[in-house]
């Protein structure tokens, strides 16, 4: 994993997105996208101190293939589960 997305890349395919939400609000969206050659996952993460609706965007996170992409993606869900959020396919 590295920090920073492809530059000068085409658009990547988009694999997946999830939406982590906790009382109705959004907590988190995460994104990934397939370059062919690596694998971006791009975050919006929205604080509950934050009185405004900004998204902070932590990343871009870079994987070797999708695989790898999943994997992390999938932690994240789970803990974001754990702390009692519900999380959904876009």
């Amino acid at each position: 994993m590295s920090d920073a997305a492809p530059t000068g890349a085409a658009a990547g395919h988009e694999l997946f997105v999830r939406h982590a939400r906790k009382d109705g609000r959004s907590v988190a969206v995460l994104r990934a996208l397939d370059y062919g050659d690596s694998c971006v996952v791009e975050a919006e993460v929205y604080p509950a101190s934050s009185r405004n609706a900004e998204a902070v965007r932590p990343g871009p996170y870079t994987f070797a293939d999708a695989h790898q992409a999943t994997a992390f993606v999938t932690e994240a869900v789970e803990s974001l589960m754990y702390l009692g959020c519900e999380v959904h396919a876009q």
